[in-house]
């Protein structure tokens, strides 16, 4: 306690002398500086040039002065240095219950203390720094369209929430595309202390539409010009960002800048860091009017309600209308317009220090804006090559920015302490279903399961697909993890038709998914499959999870419920689509069955027809599926009737029974109780027979299931008594579920079952 109470005195003195000595000096200063009651300058060459009183005696006086005052100075800058230590050692410093605020690195608003601020680093002075409230909401926005923009939003999202300690509201001008995608992460997510809006990029593009524009970001890149228009207007400050951003802090410091705004200042931008607006780039470079180098609008706070009273929309127009009369369209979209207008109207901006906007493009001045990695605040991706571009330290950048693209996402979600959040209805439900289970249940695990919600990022690639117009189009359905990549390409040689697959992944293996699609011509050459990332969490393989998000994302009126390991015959799809039509599968509740049969070959000549498949079937080359260690999951396809079969013929269900079906996307879920390995089809197929689907064998489909090494999920079941106890238990679980929805209808199932 001793040492305590001196430590407090010890800093209470620093800090009453940092106070005293500065206005002692300046007193003394001041009562020196005058003479018969006229103020005299410090400087002898003024005060020689004004007084004619000036001597030798008082030039020496002076210099004196000058010289006590710059020692002053020096002890001073001791002091501070004594302070801020004596406050890193402080027990009075509380990181509690205590409302905690977070400040920013000194701003400047003109380009000479810019300069001077970036020689100095990010140092500043305490008492001069502005703050932000710990539960202040932070709003961003960011406009994004398209498959490869939401797929940088959320590395970016990742970089902010990694940093932050404030609630985030977003503002997401997006496509279609791009908001289906991101709702339903932002949805699976569930993230606290964090508020997703949208707004319809589709209906702004006529807003934006007459301005001719040259940028790789097309029409979208000019909808930051709209923001004030299209944000709620109760908004009053945003900041704007570009999904090619990566923050390296906590992004409350920027927010705190909006502090420092003075006047009639409404943008803060970073000056731009390459001369493109210098006009010498090459030989009749004719860039848009801009001060000096000009501003990047990678990075912009907007002060909404001010530029709202300014007519900002009128503003910006007229320039851009007066401007394309001579330039014709932008080159780099949005940011051409905010400089001409800020080339007429300079008081509009507060420029930002570099280091909130490092612009990492080919031959720019990036590297003036840091000195250390502290020094470093947001990198922005700016050029066309994006992670390829030229820059000394592009090293150290690729591995932050990786870091986060490969960042477990599940990690962000963490609570606010201390910060109110809004009610979450799904959250909500979600931990009342989970505290309803029994955790010494030895099953707990496998029934918690069943309630996981798992982060999903729908359509990671590209997808283009318009169904065929007669009704009839199919759409094969799959699952996977990454051991089954290189059954990808194999299924796509075989399969022509639209593809939806759910992919089970953590964030790194779904990078090395999208480097080892983007180097595969014949993935790369087919824009009709979907790739749904499912993010890995938990202990089990959720394989029916997986299934359903494959089957809910298709956009035709069948699927083919497949798996990974299976290739199609060749022109499967051509014969399913022909069936649609032959069976009425429009009007009729029919499972078309397509028989399945396996090959224990890693290398095999695939048969090219029924006839060379029953000749590899008489020479043992290929066998019925799981004719060797679980006859009775496809014995009612009855093979033997199949191989002399013509037309398409009716089979009944039987216990067991799980066969790979076509059905119309109407058809019920799987059950997300079965995870891993075991009943997981055969659970659906029983469904499917309680609603009265009629199961119809086609005589003319095959497909071939391909060896691979067993998955640890047969592992666990084949080495682990407890899993096949719980396995047992859901089992019956499932059974009195379905007697209670499908009523005596359900008996049979309960029967067969103690019959088998």
């Amino acid at each position: 306690m001793l040492g305590i109470c001196r430590g407090r005195r010890k800093f209470l003195a620093a800090s009453l002398t940092l106070l005293c000595i500065p206005a002692i000096t300046w007193i003394y200063l001041f009562s020196g500086s005058f003479e018969d009651g006229k103020p005299v300058s410090l400087s002898p060459l003024d005060s020689q040039a004004h007084s004619p009183r000036y001597t030798a005696s008082s030039q020496r006086e002076r210099e004196s002065l000058e010289v006590r005052v710059r020692e002053v100075e020096e002890e001073n800058r001791a002091l501070r240095r004594q302070l801020s230590l004596a406050q890193g050692r402080s027990p009075g410093y509380h990181r509690g219950n205590h409302s905690k605020t977070y400040s920013m690195e000194e701003g400047t608003g003109d380009s000479e203390n810019l300069r001077a601020g970036i020689v100095a680093g990010n140092s500043s002075e305490c008492g001069q720094q502005p703050v932000v409230e710990k539960c202040e909401t932070i709003h961003v926005a960011i406009v994004c369209a398209g498959y490869n923009a939401s797929r940088d939003v959320v590395t970016l999202v990742k970089s902010v929430l990694f940093h932050r300690r404030n609630p985030l509201h977003f503002h997401l001008i997006a496509d279609s595309i791009a908001e289906q995608i991101l709702a339903t992460l932002f949805q699976t997510w569930m993230v606290p202390a964090v508020r997703v809006d949208f707004y319809n990029a589709d209906e702004l593009k006529s807003e934006v539409s007459w301005i001719p524009n040259k940028h790789y970001s097309g029409i979208y890149g000019l909808m930051k010009l709209v923001l004030t228009k299209t944000l709620p207007s109760n908004l009053e400050r945003v900041i704007v960002l570009d999904t090619d951003i990566t923050f390296a802090t906590d992004i409350a410091e920027l927010w705190a800048v909006f502090h420092k705004f003075k006047g009639q200042q409404v943008l803060g931008l970073v000056e731009n860091q390459s001369d493109w607006y210098l006009g010498n780039l090459w030989k009749n470079h004719r860039p848009w009017p801009a001060l000096g180098r000009g501003y990047n609008t990678g990075v912009i706070l907007l002060l909404l309600d001010k530029l709202r009273k300014m007519k900002w929309e009128q503003m910006w127009r007229l320039t851009a209308e007066r401007e394309l009369m001579g330039m014709l369209s932008t080159s780099l979209a949005d940011q051409d317009i905010f400089n001409a207008v800020i080339k007429q109207n300079p008081f509009l901006v507060y420029q930002l220090p570099c280091f909130w906007n490092v612009q990492l493009s080919d031959h720019t001045r990036s590297e003036q804006c840091y000195r250390d990695v502290s020094d470093l605040k947001v990198i922005h991706w700016n050029s066309p090559k994006k992670l390829r571009v030229k820059n000394k330290h592009v090293e150290f950048f690729r591995n932050l920015y990786l870091t986060f693209l490969e960042y477990d996402g599940n990690l962000l979600r963490r609570e606010l302490f201390g910060c109110p959040s809004e009610a979450d209805v799904n959250s909500e439900n979600l931990q009342k279903q989970l505290s309803e289970l029994d955790e010494d249940d030895l099953c707990y695990e496998f029934r918690r399961e069943r309630f996981t919600v798992h982060r999903t990022h729908l359509y990671f690639l590209h997808y283009e697909y318009e169904p065929a117009a007669d009704n009839t189009d199919v759409t094969l359905v799959a699952q996977l993890s990454m051991d089954r990549l290189q059954m990808l390409e194999a299924i796509c040689k075989h399969w022509e038709g639209p593809i939806s697959l759910a992919l089970y992944l953590s964030d790194a293996e779904a990078q090395q998914f999208l480097r080892y699609a983007q180097g595969s011509e014949v993935l790369m050459s087919r824009h009709n499959v979907g790739y749904h990332i499912v993010y890995k969490e938990g202990q089990f393989y959720p394989v029916n999870l997986l299934r359903n998000v494959a089957m809910k994302h298709i956009g035709t009126p069948y699927m083919f419920l497949s798996d990974i390991d299976f290739l199609p015959m060749y022109g499967l799809y051509e014969y399913l689509r022909k069936s649609v039509i032959q069976l009425d599968l429009a009007n009729t509740k029919k499972a078309m069955i397509v028989p399945a049969f396996e090959t224990l070959r890693y290398r095999l000549s695939f048969p090219k027809s029924k006839a060379e498949l029953l000749s590899m079937l008489d020479m043992g080359t290929l066998f019925t599926f799981r004719y060797h260690v679980w006859t009775k999951g496809h014995a009612p396809t009855n093979f033997a009737k199949w191989r002399t079969a013509t037309t398409p013929y009716r089979v009944e269900w039987e216990a067991d029974f799980e066969p790979y079906v076509v059905v119309r996307r109407d058809c019920p879920e799987y059950d997300r109780r079965f995870v891993g390995f075991g009943w997981n089809k055969v659970a659906h197929i029983m469904e499917l027979d309680a609603q009265e689907y009629e199961f119809t064998v086609l005589p003319n489909a095959y497909m071939v299931h391909m060896p691979h090494a067993p998955s640890f999920d047969i592992t666990k079941f084949r080495s682990n008594k407890q899993y096949r106890i719980c396995l047992k238990t859901l089992k019956e679980e499932f059974q009195q579920d379905m007697s209670r929805r499908y009523g005596f209808a359900a008996l049979k199932y309960l029967t067969a079952e103690n019959n088998s």
